[in-house]
């Protein structure tokens, strides 16, 4: 069920693209029906891929977050993996996604600023071969000169990369954390530390700025489409968790 919610069939865009194909499909026997259902999700999919809406509800997300945090208590900094651009196990290899990529750029600029050690936490994502927390770690120590005091490599989820990482570093004595994401993923993963016995502070990723001063705010694009995915995915997320944990 978590998958689907999460990735697979009841999740936006996909959801909206297959009740515009069953609406198609219900409109051979009830034509009302079908097209009235096939017009809802037309227009949900056209919403979802605008940038307005898609900058709207990720603000919506991002509200949460607390105003200002004091990171003199973090005893280390935690960078939470994202996506990976996978290779063919041989001659392309895995890559770290963009998302993922980004969170590293931020972990450095944490790390200098901090002078904290450093975990990172994420495991094998979209199949591929090398886990998202190996490769993160291999771009802040080759790229960034940034040493790695910890690696998390068995999470799939945000749930988990706050398990793992608790029972990485609670033995070590370590409970303050500075949490390094995207600021639309910050409060679910803030939510799950803190949940996993540590205290959680997040690290200022930049936030989503409000798109609704243009035309073009107003058509559709595919990385608005995307931004949607993840702003819907958060809040579902983050009431699917709040039931189940």
């Amino acid at each position: 069920m978590e998958s689907l919610l999460s990735y697979g069939f009841l999740a936006p865009p996909t959801v909206f693209i297959s009740l515009c194909l069953a609406g198609a499909l219900i409109a051979l026997a009830w034509r009302r029906a079908g097209l009235a259902l096939a017009l809802a999700s037309s227009l949900c999919l056209y919403a979802a891929a605008t940038p307005a809406l898609a900058s709207y509800l990720l603000r919506r997300v991002e509200a949460e977050l607390p105003r200002a945090a004091d990171l003199s208590a973090a005893q280390a900094i935690v960078v939470l993996g994202g996506d990976v651009s996978r290779g063919n196990g041989d001659a392309i290899p895995d890559r770290l996604g963009r998302l993922s990529l980004e969170r590293v750029v931020m972990a450095a600029a944490a790390y200098r600023r901090l002078h904290l050690p450093l975990a990172v936490s994420g495991g094998s994502v979209e199949r591929s071969h090398a886990s998202v927390g190996a490769l993160m770690q291999a771009a802040l120590e080759s790229d960034f000169a940034v040493p790695v005091a910890w690696l998390e490599d068995r999470s799939r989820t945000t749930w988990e990369n706050a398990v793992f990482t608790a029972r990485l570093l609670k033995p070590r004595g370590v409970q303050t954390v500075v949490l390094v994401t995207d600021a639309w993923h910050l409060p679910r993963a803030l939510w799950c530390f803190e949940r996993a016995g540590l205290t959680a502070m997040p690290w200022p990723a930049p936030q989503t700025a409000l798109r609704i001063a243009g035309l073009g705010d107003f058509l559709p694009s595919l990385t608005a489409l995307q931004d949607t995915f993840y702003a819907l995915h958060e809040t579902i997320g983050g009431l699917y968790y709040r039931l189940r944990h």
